[in-house]
């Protein structure tokens, strides 16, 4: 097992190189890096004192990898065949794994790490970089992008989008934390942080650009320069609306679309979720 500090090293030293310098030990060292990031070894991000840290290596060696490889007819995955970089080939589970594939068009890339204990149901699609922790549930149409972080007992509905990010490789992902709840047909994008055992109602989009309005602490959350947008733990969020004061607006009725907090999690939250159990 190579060690995480030596595949660090390699990665940032091929990733100057132009693509004519480049040799099969640039593949080795991104293999490697797959490997680790498949066994949960290495994340593009992870938590730290305060909060999270992007690892920008991880994403350079990922981006190189799409440079080394070729476009290839890769090996088919039950019925569905693919055309893609070699590099990143479907993965493959064996029952030992503790991870549950249900049959009918999903594809998880070489790459990602999904823990124990997961379900993904049909169709879905895990990237390259992406983390899924113990114990989550990833429901059809569900999409888990290039280096999202998804934390233990998680449960993403179906429709439900986390957007992906390599490029700018200092960027943050986007990061779901510990039992969450993330409703039916949401968008989380552009680095948007969702705490520790919050719910999303079915609808809700965050992104970099949008405001997000806290009916019980009466404030309010947005992205700053410094810090991405972050819904705090165990808050409840539905799609709102926010009525617009310009004439034109105010003469059609017009408003926009924004996310509330109306309330924080409680046993009553929890009940709702409990389904999901017995379908294990």
């Amino acid at each position: 097992m190579i060690p995480v500090e030596e595949i660090r090293v390699r990665v940032e030293a091929f990733a100057q190189l132009p693509a004519s310098a480049l040799s099969g030990e640039a593949r080795a060292a991104v293999d490697a890096l797959l490997d680790a990031l498949e066994a949960g070894r290495v994340r593009a991000a992870e938590p730290s004192t305060g909060g999270w840290r992007v690892n920008a290596w991880v994403k350079q060696g990922i981006l190189l990898g799409f440079r080394v490889g070729a476009v290839a007819a890769l090996e088919p995955a039950g019925p569905l065949a693919f055309v893609d970089k070699d590099t990143f080939p479907p993965r493959r589970f064996a029952p030992e794994s503790g991870v549950r594939v249900v049959p009918g068009g999903t594809a998880v890339r070489r790459g990602a790490h999904v823990a124990g204990n997961v379900v993904v149901m049909p169709p879905a699609y895990v990237n390259v970089g992406a983390f899924v922790g113990e114990g989550t549930m990833i429901d059809s149409h569900a999409l888990v992008g290039s280096c999202a972080q998804v934390g233990r007992r998680v449960h993403l509905s179906a429709g439900a989008m986390l957007g992906g990010v390599l490029e700018p490789v200092g960027a943050m992902p986007v990061i779901v934390e510990d039992e969450a709840l993330i409703g039916g047909n949401c968008g989380v994008y552009e680095g948007a942080i969702v705490g520790r055992r919050a719910v999303l109602g079915a609808g809700v989009v965050l992104t970099g650009g949008v405001t997000v309005y806290d009916l019980v602490r009466k404030t309010t959350y947005r992205r700053s320069v410094e810090e991405a947008l972050r819904i705090p733990e165990g808050a409840v969020v539905v799609p709102g609306a926010r009525r617009l004061l310009d004439p034109f607006a105010e003469r059609f009725g017009l408003g926009l679309q924004c996310p509330v907090i109306v309330k924080y999690r409680d046993e009553k939250t929890d009940a709702s979720t409990a389904l999901e159990e017995a379908l294990r």
